[in-house]
């Protein structure tokens, strides 16, 4: 089986969905583009993916030849290789092409060949270009969701579609976040190295106004990879010596306490949001990527959280809003509004609700149910 999951995320989560199934089927040969957790879980690693992950127009084009050699060395592997089954996560930029050209090529079974053609955690085209689910439908031999709505999303194709749950309100997964009233500002700037340079700045500014009037104030930022570490270090050595003492970086694998956060719009969010910490998103993408985002993009919001409840449980701050005033002044907000902290807390009760895993099945089931097992892959 191969397995390909290009962001760090995703590689998580397929690393989840990998060991689960290595537990039940231990001589299973899986192979993964992927990142760190992926190999750590038992798959034979042929790229690191996670250190290409970009998002927007304009990082996709700088990195364009890039991209298409990794995309044409694999699809020359699965020719070579055949694997039964590739088990695409998340990463639709690379992963939905990849499923076009297989079924182009008359490799996977959609195509007249023998490979499963599987994706795990769908790509959200319910909040852009929903007409891929006609060729999701046509390219793919089933497909995993992890919002329950989703399903119907999907009912009028003839894709065989299951909830399977989603890995953060899953009960063997924990929560890398959590609320404590005593604790320092939490940082999540995202894990794409092009969006962290933009965002993690203006959260830098929004700190050091805070010192301004509050000089105590702690901040804890988290990180995903060395990279992304390296490039925080680098940002935070620009910074006057009061916001340097004042700020400490932790990796994504050690638990994070805070009383308030600003998280970039991705993963991360969903996850304080759940955790029930208040706070507000930054995001700063380049200025071309996000004209045409804005023209394609159909939803009224950024945060996964603030779609799923359909209000702006964390209020979003995009390009130019993204002012250290502003944000500095939701950061007072969540400290001192004790209805700014109840009103989260709900809505982490509502998430948790919106999103149980009541009659889902598990990653690891759904791949039986779709023939993968120790003798099939």
């Amino acid at each position: 089986m191969l397995v390909i999951a290009g962001e760090h995320s995703g590689d998580q989560h397929a690393a989840r969905m990998v060991a689960g199934l290595k537990r039940l089927h231990p001589q299973l040969r899986i192979t993964a583009l992927g990142g760190a957790a992926l190999r750590e879980a038992g798959a034979q690693l042929l790229w690191d993916l996670t250190e290409l992950s970009v998002v927007g127009f304009v990082e996709v084009l700088k990195h364009y030849r890039l991209f298409k050699a990794l995309f044409e060395a694999t699809v020359r592997w699965i020719q070579e290789y055949q694997p039964r089954c590739v088990c695409f996560v998340d990463y639709p930029g690379f992963n939905l092409r990849l499923a076009e050209r297989l079924w182009k090529e008359g490799l996977t079974r959609k195509g007249g060949g023998s490979i499963r053609a599987l994706y795990y955690i769908s790509p959200q085209v319910w909040a852009w270009k929903s007409g891929r689910r006609f060729q999701m439908a046509r390219w793919l031999d089933a497909l995993a969701v992890i919002f329950p709505f989703e399903v119907d999303f999907f009912k009028d194709t003839d894709l065989p579609v299951n909830f399977v749950g989603h890995p953060f309100v899953s009960e063997s997964f924990k929560l890398s976040v959590r609320y404590d009233k005593e604790g320092p500002l939490l940082l999540l700037p995202g894990s794409r190295q092009a969006a962290v340079g933009r965002i993690f700045p203006q959260m830098l500014a929004a700190l050091e106004r805070r010192l301004r009037d509050y000089p105590e104030q702690q901040a804890l930022a988290v990180y995903p990879d060395p990279k992304i570490r390296e490039l925080l270090e680098h940002l935070i050595t620009q910074q006057p010596p009061q916001v340097r003492e004042r700020i400490h970086l932790v990796p994504h694998t050690t638990p994070a306490a805070g009383s308030v956060v600003l998280t970039s719009s991705g993963t991360m969010s969903l996850a304080c949001a759940l955790a029930g910490v208040p706070g507000a998103i930054v995001y700063r993408a380049h200025p071309f990527t996000y004209f045409w985002a804005r023209r394609l993009v159909k939803v009224p919001f950024l945060g996964i959280a603030n779609l799923l409840l359909k209000q702006p449980i964390y209020p979003e701050y995009i390009q130019g809003q993204a002012q250290p005033m502003r944000l500095a002044d939701e950061i007072r907000a969540c400290l001192e509004d004790r209805e700014r902290l109840a009103v989260t807390q709900r809505a982490a009760a509502d998430l948790h609700a919106e999103l149980g895993n009541e009659g889902a099945l598990s990653p690891e089931a759904w791949l039986e149910s779709n023939g993968i097992n120790g003798s099939s892959a």
